[in-house]
């Protein structure tokens, strides 16, 4: 928990760093389900478990930061969002930052350290039930 806190945090100052500014942890909850393609606020809503009234003012904080933009829908009464080019860049930029984390462990620690605690975590997760939760980016943000 504390490692992966500690990540984060670094890989968000980066993001800060590197001009992608107003970027909170909570947002990639958002970006996780954007990943895919537009959704509607209240396919947000769900899969967020939040109302679509908290759905909505992410949606408008990221929107306003330029992220994510509206986009068509079939329906004029749906209102589907997708990330923008910015919030694209920023998935690419955060994945470069962890790919360079990556490889400072495995230079700091060696790859079959680190491969046996991938393993033994990836299996503790399969005890616990929460894979098909990360697999399918149903992770749900703490409360």
């Amino acid at each position: 928990l504390f490692v992966g806190q500690r990540m984060n945090d670094q890989v968000l100052e980066e993001l800060h760093a590197a001009g992608f500014t107003g970027l909170r942890h909570s947002h990639g909850y958002v970006f996780q389900h954007l990943l895919g393609g537009a959704r509607s606020i209240s396919e947000l809503a769900k899969l967020l478990g939040v109302t679509q009234q908290a759905a909505s003012k992410s949606v408008a904080e990221l929107e306003s930061l330029g992220y994510v933009e509206k986009t068509e829908a079939g329906d004029a009464r749906v209102r589907q969002v997708a990330l923008s080019a910015r919030g694209l860049a920023s998935v690419e930029k955060s994945q470069a930052l962890r790919s360079a984390l990556q490889k400072r462990f495995e230079r700091q620690h060696g790859e079959g350290p680190l491969q046996e605690a991938r393993t033994l975590l990836a299996g503790m997760l399969v005890s616990l039930g929460g894979e098909d939760a990360v697999r399918r980016r149903r992770v749900r943000q703490p409360r």
